[in-house]
């Protein structure tokens, strides 16, 4: 298992008992999460931050917690992870995030993803990595180009976790290949 990565100005590591608190905060506040079915409660994310861990441990890779040495120590998550559900594209590995306000609009992201990315292309082997958001979620697509990724709209789909009917059922999606 990697424990960190490591950019110019961040750094990808595994998560603390420390970090749960500020994943808490991330995951409880409206605008971090407008753009997901609804806030979490502190044990909704303890339960999450439980399957993160779980997926470092079965896979060997995960979503690791985003540090800024010098600003904080917990800025969020980024990093690579399952697909946990069926849908024309999987089985697929994703890239992802989730950043609390207090690391979002600073770059911090698209250097973070580009590490998750190398290490999925470079470490893991990987000929794929997708990443998917709702339309609303600008600031995504955004760092999915940054970072080199590119949308086929008749690749968007229905995110089956959701019912038929809900608002964020809709989800773009982003894909980018290794370059052997």
């Amino acid at each position: 298992m990697v424990d960190g990565l490591s950019g110019e100005r961040v750094r990808l590591r595994l998560w603390r008992p420390e970090d749960r608190e500020p994943w808490a905060k991330l995951n409880s506040n409206t605008n971090v999460m407008r753009h997901f079915p609804g806030t979490l409660s502190r044990g909704e994310s303890d339960a999450l931050a439980d399957r993160i861990e779980d997926h470092f441990t079965e896979h060997g890779f995960g979503l690791w917690a985003l540090e800024v040495p010098g600003a904080f120590d917990f800025g969020g998550v980024v990093g690579l992870k399952q697909v946990p559900f069926e849908a024309h594209f999987t089985p697929a590995i994703e890239v992802g995030w989730r950043l609390g306000p207090w690391a979002q609009g600073s770059g911090y992201c698209t250097e973070a993803a580009r590490l998750a990315l190398d290490f999925g292309f470079e470490e893991l082997g990987l000929e794929e990595i997708v990443s998917f958001t709702v339309p609303a979620n600008r600031s995504s697509w955004r760092v999915m180009e940054e970072i080199g990724m590119t949308r086929d709209p008749s690749d968007d789909f229905e995110h089956p976790s959701l019912p038929i009917g809900h608002a964020l059922r809709h989800h773009v999606l982003y894909r980018i290949h290794s370059v052997d």
